[in-house]
């Protein structure tokens, strides 16, 4: 039978790997070789780090048919293994990683990642299948959270209760962001630690359900900064511009940067927009203004995150306190 072997999954431990993985990368640059990059982890957010004991149940098929047992083979994973969170794992190289029954992206050194969605239930299952056939199953636990109910009036009601022209409109400006929400690439850039791309009071948070005009809509996915009109934008991460729309009917002057992996931030209620579909933009150049075009009540930057078209938290990727520190 298969052995049990139960891992840490936990902030601290995440950094020990990764200052491992740079000590050999220095090596290897003193050597002369080619370097790939560094794994980092985004930084811990405002409610920090999930720090859970999992129990890691290796199924290893193919020596469950010889009738033996094998040895347990270890999964590092690191993140925040909650609603909202994003983990990063690491396999042997040419592996196939499944998160339920969905395909996930495994890079050529065996990295991977997946998100949770505001209402993942509280376990999800894990399958990696080796280049030999062996076959590793993990039940993880995703914390659950509480999630605010935030009620916003003074709205105008044609954003609110859009008519059936405006409801066309937002049909197609939404397949345009469904369209560059797949094919993930294999950059790297959302390892870096990430920066607030505005400074400002938080005004929302994400997960909260939405009250507009004493109306119940979607919850919100993202954070709100109220920063000031016409204040600048920047890149929280590098990455490669996958869209620029000024003026989309809900969320107004809208850029979408893909930071590698399935790992997306969009930018909305923009002003202005000023990236270019297809460059690349580097932490901290500027993107955009700040302003209130589309559903919004006044100036403020919405800053969400995606794995694919799962909707994270971006308070997991910034230190708190930041977005203020500015201003102080």
């Amino acid at each position: 039978m298969a052995n049990d072997s139960e891992l840490s999954r936990s902030w601290m431990g995440g950094r020990a790997a990764i200052a491992a993985r740079a000590r050999k990368s220095a090596n290897r640059r003193r050597a002369g070789a080619a370097t790939p990059p560094i794994p980092t982890f985004p930084r811990k957010g405002g409610r920090g780090a999930s720090r859970i004991r999992l129990q890691l149940r290796l199924v290893l098929l193919a020596f469950l048919l010889g009738g033996f047992a094998a040895p347990a083979f270890a999964v590092e994973l690191t993140g925040h293994l909650v609603q909202g969170g994003l983990v990063m794992g690491h396999t042997v190289p040419g592996a196939k990683v499944l998160l339920g029954d969905r395909p996930i992206m495994v890079g050529p050194d065996g990295l991977f990642v997946f998100g949770f969605g505001r209402d993942q239930a509280p376990t999800a299952q894990l399958t990696i299948t080796k280049p030999d056939g062996t076959t590793e199953q993990q039940q993880v636990s995703v914390e659950q959270r509480k999630f605010d109910i935030q009620r916003i009036n003074g709205m105008e009601q044609a954003k609110v209760t859009p008519n059936p022209a405006d409801l066309a409109r937002i049909k197609s400006d939404q397949e345009k962001i469904d369209a560059v929400r797949g094919n993930p690439t294999g950059v790297e850039d959302f390892l870096a630690p990430f920066i607030w791309p505005a400074h400002g009071p938080i005004s929302g948070v994400y997960g909260s359900q939405r009250i507009l005009n004493g109306e119940p809509r979607a919850p919100h996915y993202g954070l709100d900064i109220a920063a000031p009109e016409n204040s600048p934008v920047v890149a929280p991460a590098a990455g490669v511009v996958r869209l620029v729309e000024p003026d989309f009917f809900l969320t107004g002057g809208t850029i979408i940067v893909d930071h590698g992996f399935g790992v997306q931030s969009v930018f909305i209620h923009m002003n202005a927009v000023l990236a270019k579909v297809g460059k690349r933009v580097e932490q901290g150049e500027v993107i955009g203004y700040v302003g209130h075009k589309g559903r919004a009540t006044g100036p403020h930057l919405h800053w969400g995150m995606n794995w694919l078209d799962v909707r994270l938290d971006p308070a997991y990727w910034v230190p708190a306190g930041g977005n203020v520190a500015a201003q102080n």
